[in-house]
């Protein structure tokens, strides 16, 4: 059981790690809006790239 406490350092620094990002994202002057824009942007990214593969996988099955 070597894996657990490799594990348990994973587990603990993404928590961290979303403590610290959280007051970087509510402070003060262009942070909220950054972070706001980011997430647009890459939720954007995923759903082009989502649409993109659910076609390539559809042509794969259609018979044309």
């Amino acid at each position: 059981m070597d894996t657990a406490p490799a594990l348990n350092i994973i587990v603990e620094n993404i928590v961290d790690m979303t403590g610290y990002f959280a007051d970087i994202a509510m402070g003060d002057g262009l942070a909220p809006i950054l972070v706001l824009i980011g997430t647009i942007l890459t939720v954007f990214a995923m759903a082009v790239f989502g649409l993109l593969t659910l076609g390539a996988l559809g042509s794969l099955v259609s018979s044309s």
